[in-house]
């Protein structure tokens, strides 16, 4: 029997056309859908009661609809829920961070949803500081965001989205009460920074288009409204971050595009005083900073570095241009971040898709610390200890669960500090990993990592082949409990590492981006086809999957060859490229230019995105099953992208499906925010896959 037959006797909610157009460059874009945009979405986006009610009652009929078709999988799907719950650490806790006096850590309760944040003397009692499943108590959704630490430890900053629209709310916490201050900062991204004298942080707000804009300066038990602006960008098409150096003396201010990015220094001791600028944009110029105490180091691409160099310079003669080279560019070996210690620079880099760990004494040689696997992933973790020259860093494989360690920078021994405890029992002998390579159309070697069990007996079986291919983003080949239930019922899974992302350098990104865009389409495409002619799989078998700009490879490699996918899964898919692209009232738009092109002022781009948007280019073809996912809240994808997108698909496709649109009305980009909430939805994707290939 053909996967979900009997959805065929449940009828898909109908949708009214409301037909509209738009031009650009005396070309003409139809838009039947548009009308579920909301003309108050920035309002909704905060308050979602406000959704006008014809739209809300139109996503309530599809998650009706979906909730329909899906109900013979619910045995299946809470199966896997108990699987994916049996496999979390109830009690899951960090390994504890040094500052001082005081070792600080993150840790959960038996059942609990969000994370404590605590600390303790060495060998005293645990002190909890923040209670996550206290403070989510009566919302909807709530997300912590960051929590950190005065220097002198008297106080806590701490933030959360309570809408999932990325919106963060600051507050601060007396520590010696456990009361917050009546003084609550709003419209930020979260980002905290305290200065030196624990009277005040710097935050980043947000502006009206929930763009990133400037960075300002809180002082404690003072109104919000009178908070001083340190630092602005009117340019809407840069992002602003913000962040806090390792020795604290200095806040790092850093604008950036898809071309090109700037960065100043605030002085912690002084935040009062003007920003110092380190090195003008311009157009390809990329680069972040470090400084210590004395020095300051920067990792760019200048000088056509494009896979990065480390350079540093005395932070008394920024002026001089006296740059020393630290870390020489090598093609191919691309530096993917960096950090200091007082005398150590730490760096990780990244090679065929292999990272490693590598340190550098003040005046010495740097050294290699090796993590021998196939397919591995390394992460730096937070080292409060700025003179100890410690690193922390957490390995793991496609099969083998994290493990944390200490690295001693000066004897190079490195101490296991944290093993990831899997309940439920995992044994990494019975799987087997490795990093293979598909062949593109043009040519190219694309890396693809798979995951299965060694007894694996179906051959052509399922797989799961991921993918993303955007940003110079590089999808990290680590272990992740959940997909061992896939593993375990006979699914490979793959992760195709296709040209837009990171993996293999810039050139890899540059590839994969504006006019290049299309050759991340034909790599997993090509992924795809590898698979089959290694007989690990067959044309109908493949679920494929993929989220935000994921999503988008979804929808591309849909309208391209959908036979040869059982199903597809596309998390918040960002499909309606053009009409998004061409509307420079969006969020993230003007910023998108770098990535994408510009579509209002380049007729070619126009015509690029025209020819590959999903949602422009769904044609008169049976499609496979598909489950989309959306947030109403989401401020990335918003949430008319994949309401559009399923209706147009259900209106043109000739057969197939069925079509499947879940709207979180709680929730945004991420989804549901609870370590428990999050694996309904895993559970629900995971039945989804196995009926789609059945």
């Amino acid at each position: 029997m053909p996967s979900f037959a009997e959805s065929r006797n449940i009828a898909p909610p109908r949708v009214e056309k409301r037909p509209a157009s738009k031009e650009f460059h005396r070309k003409t874009l139809r838009d039947d859908y548009g009308w579920l945009r909301a003309t108050n979405w920035r309002e909704a986006l905060q308050d979602p009661d406000v959704l006008p009610t014809e739209i809300r009652a139109a996503l309530d009929a599809e998650n009706a609809y979906t909730q329909a078709v899906l109900k013979p999988l619910a045995p299946l799907a809470e199966l896997l829920e108990e699987e994916l719950a049996g496999r979390i650490d109830e009690t899951d806790s960090d390994p504890p961070a040094r500052d001082g006096d005081w070792l600080y850590y993150n840790r959960y309760r038996e059942a609990g949803q969000h994370q404590l944040v605590c600390r303790k003397a060495p060998g005293g009692d645990e002190i909890l500081l923040l209670d996550g499943d206290l403070c989510a108590e009566g919302l909807d959704y709530f997300s912590l965001g960051e929590t950190l630490h005065s220097p002198d430890h008297r106080f806590l900053a701490w933030s959360r989205d309570e809408r999932g629209s990325e919106l963060h709310k600051i507050s601060w916490r007396d520590l010696a009460t456990g009361a917050d201050g009546a003084d609550m900062v709003e419209n930020t991204d979260g980002t905290i920074v305290w200065t030196c004298d624990s009277k005040a942080f710097l935050y980043t707000r947000l502006d009206d288009d929930f763009r990133t804009s400037a960075i300002c300066l809180h002082r404690i038990g003072e109104d919000p409204a009178n908070d001083l602006v340190l630092f602005e960008e009117s340019d809407p098409a840069l992002f602003v971050h913000l962040r806090g150096a390792r020795s604290r003396r200095h806040a790092i201010v850093n604008l950036s595009d898809h071309d090109c990015s700037e960065s100043w220094l605030i002085d912690l001791q002084h935040p009062e005083a003007p920003p110092r600028q380190i090195l003008p944009r311009r157009p390809g110029l990329v680069y972040d900073v470090e400084p210590s105490l004395t020095r300051l180091y920067m990792r760019t691409n200048a000088d056509g570095a494009f896979d990065f160099k480390i350079l540093s310079i005395g932070l008394d003669e920024l002026d001089s241009g006296n740059w020393r080279e630290e870390a020489p560019h090598r093609a191919g070996k691309v530096i993917f971040n960096a950090t200091v210690f007082a005398d150590h620079l730490v760096w990780l880099e990244r090679e065929a898709c292999r990272p490693r760990l590598v340190a550098k004494p003040e005046g010495g040689e740097p050294f290699a610390v090796e993590f021998d696997a196939p397919v591995l992933h390394l992460r730096l973790e937070r080292n409060f200890d700025f003179f100890e020259p410690v690193a922390r860093v957490t390995f793991s494989t496609p099969i083998d669960p994290d493990e944390t360690y200490d690295i001693d920078l000066r004897s190079r021994k490195r101490k296991l500090v944290k093993k990831k405890r899997i309940p439920s029992g995992h044994d990494p002998s019975r799987y087997e990993t490795r990093l293979d390579w598909a062949t593109a159309p043009d040519g190219e070697k694309i890396p693809l990592a798979l995951v299965w069990r060694k007894d694996r007996s179906e051959k052509p079986g399922p797989v799961l082949l991921y993918g993303y291919g955007a940003y110079g983003v590089a999808l990290p080949d680590r272990f992740d409990e959940n997909i061992l239930s896939l593993i375990d019922r006979g699914f490979v899974h793959a992760t195709a590492h296709v040209r837009g992302g990171g993996e293999l350098g810039d050139r890899w990104k540059q590839a994969g981006k504006l006019r290049e865009k299309p050759n991340t389409f034909s790599d997993y495409l090509a992924c795809a086809r590898h698979l089959c002619a290694l007989g690990l799989t067959a044309p109908g078998k493949i679920v494929a999957e993929g989220g935000s700009a994921g999503g988008m490879l979804m929808g591309a490699v849909a309208n391209i060859a959908p036979e040869l996918f059982g199903g597809i899964l596309a998390e918040v898919p960002f499909v309606d490229v053009l009409n998004t692209i061409c509307d420079d009232t969006l969020p993230l738009t003007p910023v998108e230019w770098q990535e994408w092109g510009d579509p209002l002022r380049d007729p070619a781009i126009f015509e690029l995105i025209r020819a590959y948007s999903p949602y422009d280019n769904v044609r008169a073809q049976t499609y496979p099953p598909m489950l989309i996912e959306a947030g109403l809240t989401d401020p990335r994808v918003t949430y008319w992208e994949p309401a559009k997108w399923a209706q147009k698909l259900r209106d043109v496709m000739t057969g197939g499906g069925p079509i499947l649109l879940k709207t979180n009305m709680d929730a945004g980009h991420s989804g549901a925010a609870g370590r428990y909430d999050e694996l309904e939805d895993i559970a629900w994707r995971y039945a989804f896959a196995i009926e789609a290939v059945k």
